[in-house]
């Protein structure tokens, strides 16, 4: 089942909570909603699974306007981030209740909810009450329970919030795999980054009850329509340095500890104006002193993180920016050094509104300094 949003609208009392949110999520694709505590994902859920009504706008599942329709003839799974579990039942009970209610035979249900305990790493704790479980256990029973009835369009809601941190990188890898098997529509709401990148087929990147990009995590993450956005995605953060791109004979350049970093060709209808150049870490590269388009640096500490290693760096003027690498690669622990911008992986944002800046002419992206 697809399912398409049209010009929804929430508010309650003087709050608004969605404004005019469009979406649309093809049968067996993944949607993953992604934004800041409060920005409006858990209520446009509720309203898909038709627990609340929007004020304006249009739900169709599969074509057809679902005003009107009871959330038990939707068609719907969803695991709520407040777990919503049967206080009475344990949690094999709870799991099965979808398959009670679909009139399955004891065997199906049991072999049904042994599968999905075992995946979710909570088959020892079936026979315990919500009250017994962990937070994190109750959030894998609801996500089980969700899964259960095998529905044409899931709605989860954060669903691994509560779980440790092991638990949920095995996730990250399993769960994709579980939701393509059962080639259900999927709106999948989280506030981390990884998760987004890592389960959605497409990414609505919302704040404010507002959808300020839809694409996909690459995207997302390589052309973000504005500062905000792009500060959500990447760890560690994408560094941003003001400048005033200018032009000469060879080209659009930008200058960072007074030293030329070349821009976009594309970029000439910019010159002269305040923009924010953004730069991911990863883009941050050391370099001999020699290195064309070598720009000094002051190297302030470096940071040991797993896979790779984090140094804070000091332009000539004192502005940080963040240099990340691999681990095991070589790099100045502290002071003097040089680096090279990989201006192929530069991005500009207007300095007022932080909206995206981009190349008028798409055909020389790329051109790196």
């Amino acid at each position: 089942m697809s399912l398409e949003l049209t010009d929804l609208s929430k508010s309650f009392k003087d709050d608004t909570v969605l404004d005019g949110v469009s979406l649309h999520v093809p049968e067996g694709k993944t949607l993953v909603l992604f934004g800041p505590s409060g920005a409006g994902k858990t209520v446009l859920l509720r309203l898909i699974a038709g627990v609340i009504e929007p004020d304006t706008g249009q739900i169709k599942i599969s074509g057809m306007d679902v005003d009107g329709v009871a959330p038990e003839d939707r068609n719907i799974g969803m695991a709520f981030q407040n777990f919503a579990l049967f206080p009475h039942m344990d949690a094999h009970a709870n799991i099965a209740s979808p398959l009670t209610a679909q009139k399955q035979d004891k065997s199906a249900i049991q072999a049904g909810v042994q599968a999905l305990a075992k995946l979710l790493k909570i088959d020892h704790v079936l026979g315990h009450k919500p009250k017994e479980l962990s937070n994190g256990q109750k959030q894998r029973t609801a996500l089980a329970r969700a899964l259960a009835g095998k529905p044409k369009i899931l709605l989860l809601d954060d669903p691994l919030r509560n779980v440790d941190a092991k638990l949920r990188f095995e996730m990250r890898l399993e769960l994709p795999r579980l939701l393509s098997d059962q080639n259900a529509t999927v709106v999948y709401v989280t506030q981390d980054y990884k998760e987004a990148m890592a389960f959605g087929d497409e990414i609505a990147v919302i704040n404010g009850g507002v959808v300020q990009q839809i694409g996909t995590p690459e995207q997302i993450y390589l052309t973000p329509a504005n500062v905000e956005i792009a500060r959500l995605f990447g760890d560690p953060v994408i560094n941003f340095l003001d400048v005033t791109p200018q032009k000469d004979a060879t080209g659009v350049f930008a200058l960072i500890s007074d030293k030329r970093v070349d821009l976009d060709a594309g970029y000439s209808h910019v010159v002269g104006q305040d923009c924010s150049l953004g730069i991911r870490p990863e883009s941050v590269l050391f370099v001999p002193e020699d290195h064309p388009g070598a720009v000094p640096v002051t190297v302030e500490a470096e940071t040991p993180l797993n896979e790779k290693t984090v140094n804070l760096c000091l332009t000539a003027r004192g502005r940080e920016i963040m240099a990340s690498r691999p681990s095991g690669t070589d790099g100045p622990a502290i002071g003097a050094a040089f680096v090279t911008i990989e201006a192929a992986n530069a991005l500009l944002f207007d300095k007022l509104t932080g909206a995206l800046i981009e190349p008028t002419d798409i055909a020389v992206k790329g051109k790196v300094a």
